[in-house]
């Protein structure tokens, strides 16, 4: 029978006997192994998709809800909050569920894919969208917290990032040994931090023999980390990833410096361009945050800055059903045609 992720970990999370296990049985999501692209064959670089959104909530998020949320009930809460650009939002909003707690949500208007807006309606969460951007949802969440009786469940939680790292633990496990290089999108930089964690504690432990470097890949529009200052009205097509001012900067400048990596930006276009290749091509459909870690991996083969026989793991950090407004832009739904068989032969490309 597959266990709940903090029971698998225990060892490795800061729980005891006592903590009240909030579980959707997350984790265990497939590492997967691309079939290219044709730059990593060539350099004969193997590259892994850890695909996040097979998650109860369809994200990573879940990874550090199921030990927020636990954490959180075991402290006697009766709510918790957090501010979201919508994956937060859908996973403390169905954690909360599963315990008998009420979650609110404070979002940015105007900055959320409908999809996630709706996983958290659907789950019974109070929404409350305010004129902002990210960062003005997360204050005001900092400030609710601190005034009332409710649990912050924002990756500013301790306890949402020793969840996390949990997903270095799986890599490791599914290996045998880390990664050369682990990559992933940025946005608010909980979850690189996190994976750092995790790594960090698997080799301490013995269960690694050395540790990854960390490639982090911000949005052109949204890259606080990248240009060293807050960006105050961060753009991009990547909703996940609009933050211009991280809640875990300090942590993901820790991550690559210590881990000898990286955090660069990439285009919308370059996103968008991930985005569509893992669909087409390899099967994977993801939100377009998601595709900014194949992006920037494309950038650095095509540049020939990764060495010839490295593994490389990518998070894919939500499920591309998180945002259909993109792909339905991007696929484009093409006209009908008449009830003929000729001319459905024809558009489908076989006359």
């Amino acid at each position: 029978m597959r266990l709940p992720l903090i029971e698998r970990y225990r060892a490795f999370l800061p729980v005891s006997l006592n903590t009240p296990v909030v579980s959707l049985l997350e984790g265990s999501t497939p590492l997967i192994p691309l079939k290219g692209p044709e730059e990593a064959k060539r350099r004969g670089v193997q590259i892994y998709a850890k695909y996040e959104g097979l998650n109860p909530t369809g994200s990573f998020k879940d990874r550090g809800m199921t030990l927020a949320v636990s954490k959180a009930l075991e402290g006697g809460a009766k709510a918790v909050a957090c501010a979201s650009t919508g994956n937060t939002a859908a996973s403390a909003a169905a954690y909360a569920a599963r315990a008998g707690m009420t979650a609110i949500v404070i979002l940015p208007a105007g900055y959320v894919a409908l999809g996630k807006v709706a996983q958290s309606l659907m789950h019974g969460a109070r929404i409350v969208q305010v004129e902002g951007n990210f960062d003005d949802a997360l204050r005001l969440t900092r400030e609710l917290t601190e005034r009332f009786p409710v649990a912050l469940v924002n990756s500013v939680n301790p306890h949402r990032l020793e969840g996390q790292k949990t997903l270095a633990f799986e890599v490791v496990d599914e290996l045998g040994d880390a990664p050369h290089y682990h990559a992933l999108p940025v946005g608010n930089a909980g979850n690189i931090t996190a994976h750092w964690m995790g790594y960090k504690a698997y080799f301490a432990a013995g269960r690694a023999s050395r540790l990854p470097r960390m490639l982090g890949f911000q949005a052109a529009g949204a890259a606080p980390l990248v240009l060293g200052r807050p960006v105050e009205k961060p753009e991009t097509i990547a909703t996940a990833i609009r933050i211009g001012n991280p809640a875990s900067w300090e942590g993901a400048i820790r991550a690559k410096e210590e881990s000898g990596g990286l955090i660069e930006a990439v285009t919308d276009e370059e996103i968008l361009e991930a985005y569509r290749y893992l669909a087409r091509e390899e099967g994977i459909f993801v939100e377009p945050a998601s595709a900014a870690s194949l992006a920037g991996v494309w950038r650095l083969l095509r540049e020939g800055r990764l060495e010839e026989g490295t593994r490389v793991v990518l998070t894919l950090t939500g499920h591309g059903l998180k945002d259909p407004a993109t792909a339905e832009k991007v696929a484009q739904l093409p006209p009908p045609v008449p009830a003929t068989l000729e001319a459905v032969a024809r558009a489908s490309g076989l006359l």
